[in-house]
């Protein structure tokens, strides 16, 4: 599902602006609709950020046409974007509490952006996301305060797969816990 949204977000916003998504993630916002924060990279390596807002619109049906016939047809999803940054211009991304599960996380620009993700994975996603753009196209560390490094930047024995090389980390952990709690320990008696 993820996938055929993304397609169809860099299809109707970003191609027309010769931008590629990289990331997205979906956000809770007050508004009605769905809303996404997004990535993306432009000519001259143009990094923004945006807040997007998915709407169902009514389309108008058109005489005679068979596809008005069909539900799918009158429905439209309308992208909208509601806000855009630099990724130049974020100064900070604050995780607020690294020792709780906490989706929520702060954009500091000239003013602070409070974002909500529908998870702590997907937070965790955007930000690895954001680090490997500003190491990328700015070769400069981006400024991270209150995250849990481990899910950001791999150890080196791990390459930067997300999710996948954290999960693998644990299994080989867990392994060797097992491995040593087999091990028999000679008793001086």
């Amino acid at each position: 599902m993820s996938s055929l949204l993304k397609e169809e977000m860099q299809r109707v916003l970003f191609r027309p602006e010769k931008h590629r998504l990289v990331e997205f993630i979906e956000i809770e916002e007050a508004s009605s609709g769905r809303h996404f924060l997004c990535v993306s990279v432009g000519k001259n390596s143009v990094v923004q950020l945006c807040i997007v807002q998915c709407q169902l619109s009514q389309k108008s049906p058109k005489s005679g046409s068979k596809k008005s016939q069909t539900k799918r047809s009158s429905i439209q999803d309308s992208y909208k974007k509601t806000e855009i940054w630099s990724l130049q211009d974020l100064t900070l991304v604050d995780g607020r509490d690294p020792d709780v599960d906490d989706s929520c996380f702060l954009l500091h620009f000239d003013k602070v952006r409070t974002v909500t993700a529908v998870s702590c994975s997907a937070k965790y996603a955007m930000v690895r996301a954001l680090v490997a753009l500003s190491d990328k196209h700015f070769q400069k560390t981006l400024n991270l305060r209150n995250f849990d490094y481990s899910y950001i930047k791999p150890s080196t024995f791990y390459s930067n797969k997300g999710d996948c090389a954290v999960l693998s980390q644990v299994c080989f952990y867990a392994c060797n816990l097992v491995c040593l709690s087999m091990c028999q320990i000679p008793l001086d008696g």
